[in-house]
């Protein structure tokens, strides 16, 4: 039975104010996220429906009833907050250029091949229209192909221009998941699209999961994907000699990891000579506090509660081997060769707290040599680039002047 106009209303505006103010509660984070996180990124959505079922139900039955007034006052309400969310995201695009002029210098734009035009910077509302549908005909992508022995987690896709292109620069996109699910058709797919209409060749990988692989089967997947790389990726117009990597959640602290592990033999024993250096890493919303070094007590309850029951074996608690956790900690292993680094983290983040990006960040601006651009998103949950929104469509630009800043700074050295 269809819930009423008024429980619809009700129904609606809870979820309006979860993404306004997310609630916090340890026991419902999970569901709580999921709740805010796509009433914010589909607000514009959101309130075309709200003022559809609003007109619809007046236009049947009026507002005789004390139930349809309070009804209207409700959804008065959610247009009022979701409008708001909607004002909140078009801050991205001034939120994430402020972090590359910050970063790269009040002149970047002079130094890129495009320079951003009015249309570039502009909210593509067309494409926010259908944002599950996520294709583009001027993009080619090569499904399933293996990377190293072991079946489904060890396949990728390449996602190429339609036209031909040659020595290409890539782009590495690994997903999230908590290390424990996930795979790579579902996540930077904005991303990437984007990249490879512009020219890039992109990589989406999939690699072992937890229970069953156990940390460090998880970067040492990447670690083989990226080998393939160097070794295949000229097959299909990319140039090996520069990847940038980039993934979220638990894929934000493997390219963490990758780009601050480069050649490091622990995590490459059976390619210990192979370069597995990346020329740039754009971080979003990642997991850097992993051996939860810091003392917060949200990293402290992520390595006890999941990382030491699930993602390592059972033998290795961090009471013990503390070690193993700090190796696999990209905050612990910052040193002055870390590459550029583009750090994006939403200060809503009900997963993974901003402190601990904003920490990761001012350790890597205390040693790194290469710039560090960080942008932190007022109002943004966590994952909130999966699909198109005004928020994803503003990072995905600016990702994109970041990236090709980094690659016109490494061709001309």
């Amino acid at each position: 039975m269809q819930p009423n106009f008024l429980t619809r209303r009700a129904i609606q505006l809870a979820l309006t104010a979860n993404a306004v103010r997310p609630v916090r509660s340890k026991r419902a984070t999970i569901p709580l996220f999921f709740a805010g996180w796509l009433a914010d990124e589909l607000a514009p959505q959101q309130l075309a429906l709200t003022a559809a079922d609003t007109a619809v139900h007046l236009a049947r039955h009026g507002a005789r009833r004390p139930s349809d007034r309070i009804g209207l006052a409700l959804a008065g309400l959610t247009a009022a907050g979701l409008g708001a969310l909607i004002t909140t995201a078009q801050r991205a695009r001034g939120e994430v250029e402020e972090a590359l002029t910050t970063a790269l210098g009040e002149d970047y734009g002079a130094r890129l091949a495009h320079p951003p035009s009015p249309r570039d910077l502009a909210t593509p509302w067309g494409q926010l229209a259908l944002p599950f549908r996520m294709r583009d005909p001027e993009v080619v992508v090569e499904r399933n192909i293996a990377y190293a022995p072991g079946g489904k987690r060890y396949l990728l896709d390449v996602y190429r221009p339609r036209r031909p292109v040659s020595d290409a620069p890539v782009l590495l996109q690994v997903h999230g998941g908590a290390w424990v699910i996930g795979n790579k058709e579902e996540q930077g797919r904005p991303l990437m699209l984007h990249m490879a209409r512009r020219g890039w060749v992109c990589v989406a990988i999939n690699y072992p999961l937890a229970p069953a692989a156990r940390w460090p089967a998880h970067i040492l997947g990447v670690k083989q994907a990226l080998i393939w790389i160097r070794e295949h990726i000229a097959a299909y117009g990319g140039d090996p000699r520069f990847v940038a990597a980039t993934g979220g959640s638990a894929g934000g602290h493997l390219a963490a990891l990758l780009a601050l592990t480069a050649n490091d033999p622990a995590y490459q024993p059976e390619n210990p000579d192979v370069d597995t250096s990346v020329q740039a890493c754009v971080p979003h919303y990642g997991a850097y506090d992993f051996a939860a070094t810091t003392g917060s007590r949200a990293s402290t309850f992520r390595r006890d509660q999941l990382l030491a029951r699930r993602v390592f074996a059972p033998d290795r608690d961090p009471v013990n081997h503390l070690g193993d956790y700090i190796a696999a900690s990209p905050l612990d292993r910052i040193t002055d060769e870390a590459p550029p680094f583009f750090v994006i983290h939403g200060k809503h983040d009900s997963l993974i707290p901003v402190r601990e990006a904003r920490e990761f960040v001012r350790r890597l601006r205390e040693k790194s040599k290469e710039p560090v651009a960080y942008a932190e998103l007022a109002g943004a949950q966590h994952a909130f680039d999966v699909f198109p929104s005004i928020r994803s469509a503003h990072v995905v630009r600016g990702v994109e002047r970041f990236l090709e800043h980094a690659y016109r700074s490494w061709a001309s050295r």
